[in-house]
């Protein structure tokens, strides 16, 4: 299968300190890629420089074999990667749905001059972003939700609705970081038939995650980091028997 994002020798530092170190990767169309790592291990400054939040300190990232390292990330979010975030980033005094709205911003045509004037190009607009909104909500199990604002909604649901306004940007490429945080086994389970569902619509995913229910339970493969570093890269359970994975990260159990 093709590669819709490889990082080639990136490399991210702060200061003396590298978050990421020499790190190559390759993520294939259609499937679910874990990313896995003790905490400060450089999982989400991955997640930034891949989407254009911060800039890498050496390397290139490609995406669909496009060199992306030095774009905007409003420019990323349109060329089909989108993301979620380890502490959720809601509108909280917006409704479900206006949420789900606001992510179409990066796919709308009209201007300030339709804006100014409400034109009928406007109108039309208008409700394409809502009618594409309300799928989204359906796709997610959030269609009752729909008019309640954000703060409302449980925890789980919350952590729903953050992937479904990313996904009403319509991306190729879905980055969820920590999606299962917080929640309890009923809505982990939830969660895991969610990103499945997901990736049945061909989109290829991109997860950060540190339960290994979820990680083990979905992913195709999965990358280890390690202080910036891979340690580890294979199927699941190629990572659950490799020595240096055990040691610096699952542990010996006993």
């Amino acid at each position: 299968m093709p590669a819709v994002l490889e990082a080639r020798s990136v490399s991210k530092a702060f200061g003396g300190i590298r978050a990421i170190d020499r790190l190559d990767l390759s993520i294939r169309d259609g499937e679910i890629f874990g990313l896995i790592g003790p905490n400060g291990a450089g999982k989400t400054t991955l997640f930034n420089v891949v989407t254009g939040m911060d800039f890498v300190t050496q390397g290139m990232i490609l995406f669909e074999g496009k060199n992306i390292t030095k774009e905007k990330a409003f420019n990323i979010t349109r060329r089909g990667i989108a993301r979620t975030f380890q502490n959720i980033r809601l509108f909280h005094d917006m409704t479900v749905l206006q949420n789900v709205m606001v992510g179409q911003n990066c796919r709308t045509r009209c201007g300030i001059i339709h804006a100014a004037f409400r034109t009928s190009r406007l109108k039309k607009e208008e409700k394409k972003i809502a009618d594409n909104a309300l799928e989204v909500l359906a796709f997610v199990g959030l269609t009752d939700h729909a008019e309640f604002r954000a703060s409302s909604l449980a925890y789980g649901e919350q952590r729903r609705l953050e992937i479904a306004r990313a996904l009403s940007t319509e991306p190729k490429l879905l980055l969820l970081d920590e999606p299962a945080a917080g929640m309890n086994p009923q809505e982990t389970k939830a969660l895991m038939g969610l990103i499945e569902k997901i990736r049945s619509k061909g989109k290829t995913i991109f997860l950060i995650e540190h339960d290994m229910r979820v990680v083990m339970g979905i992913c195709d493969r999965i990358l280890v980091l390690n202080f910036g570093k891979k340690i580890g890269e294979g199927t699941p359970l190629e990572i659950q028997k490799s020595p240096q994975v055990i040691e610096a990260y699952l542990g010996t159990g006993e």
